[in-house]
């Protein structure tokens, strides 16, 4: 008995030291710039919540937040990069909808998207809108699920290969039980070029693109993809509202630190984080973009980025998309 005291003992005297030295880690945090990796170019939507959210941190957390572009190969080069850097803080991934969808599109990747990472918060979701050309007979999307049963094989819908929104549409063609023809394409651009000329009659978007389009009457909104209706448009109901229960295809953005980054310097990171976010220039500079606020602790985050690879891998598996 004596000697499992000592043992004891000994073992609460050796860790003292380490809560020590974790607690220092949080109370010195930082003490120099931080790097937040985006693994997508300069200009793009997702780069702009970046470069908001690294321009607010930078006052609250005192030190200069630095937004380091590292595109290529869906953001797993960026990625990469974040899960081999040491985990003090000082090397964040800002992390996107690919994060939980590229493992179902590529055989193998050079990280674990979730052993190799430790979620530090959510930011925001980005949403998409399922859209039609205005020759489409269907004015929500019940109609439009009516109109492809009496028409397989005929309609066609269009998206970035791999992306969020191909994704969604193998989703919607699935849990609808349609036979729509999917148009591939190398970018949504070109993809919603083509569907404002008629040439595809489709497509699921981003809604701070889509509502511009649809109130000039170039395109017709019939629902958005995400749980609950946007504040971009209010109007426009869910599609788990009008057609297909549960159906949610939402895109986001969240912040993600290499793993064994100490627990203290996360908790410091996700508490700046939330705070930020509940700004109201925070929220108006976000929302200006297209995106609804999504504050989340980090197993909150957690849960989500588990929860949807799954999903995706699911929806990759049923619509036969091959892995590079």
């Amino acid at each position: 008995m004596f000697s499992l005291l000592t043992s004891a003992r000994r073992i609460a005297v050796l860790c003292v030291p380490l809560l020590g030295s974790s607690l220092a880690h949080a109370q010195d945090y930082p003490a120099r710039p931080i790097r937040l990796i985006v693994g997508s170019s300069a200009g793009g939507g997702g780069d702009g919540v970046a470069r908001v959210m690294a321009a607010k941190l930078t006052l609250t957390l005192k030190q200069q937040m630095v937004v380091d572009n590292r595109p290529g190969a869906a953001g797993n080069i960026g990625a990469e990069m974040v899960a081999r850097a040491a985990p003090d803080g000082y090397t964040l991934l800002f992390a996107y909808t690919g994060h939980v969808i590229n493992p179902a599109l590529f055989k193998k990747l050079p990280f674990d998207p979730l052993r190799d990472f430790a979620p530090v918060g959510m930011i925001a979701f980005n949403n998409s809108a399922l859209v039609v050309h205005p020759s489409v007979p269907a004015h929500s999307a019940k109609e439009l699920i009516a109109l492809a049963k009496a028409q397989p094989g005929k309609l066609t819908m269009g998206a970035l290969v791999g992306g969020a929104q191909h994704l969604a549409t193998e989703l919607f063609k699935t849990q609808a039980g349609v036979d729509i023809i999917y148009v591939p394409y190398k970018g949504n651009g070109p993809a919603n070029n083509d569907l404002l000329a008629g040439q595809i009659n489709i497509m699921f978007n981003t809604l701070a693109l889509v509502a511009p389009l649809a109130r000039a009457g170039r395109l017709r909104a019939l629902a958005v993809a995400s749980e609950k209706r946007s504040e971009l448009m209010p109007e426009l109901p869910t599609v788990s509202e009008t057609a297909i229960k549960d159906f949610s295809a939402q895109g986001w953005y969240g912040i993600l630190a290499p793993a064994a980054t100490p627990r203290t310097i996360i908790g410091k990171l996700n508490g700046e984080l939330n705070a930020v976010l509940r700004e109201a220039d925070t929220q108006q500079r976000i929302k200006a973009m297209g995106n609804e606020i999504a504050i989340r602790t980090p197993e909150a985050f957690d849960a989500w980025i588990r929860a949807e690879m799954l999903k995706w891998a699911e929806v990759a598996r049923r619509a036969g998309i091959r892995q590079e």
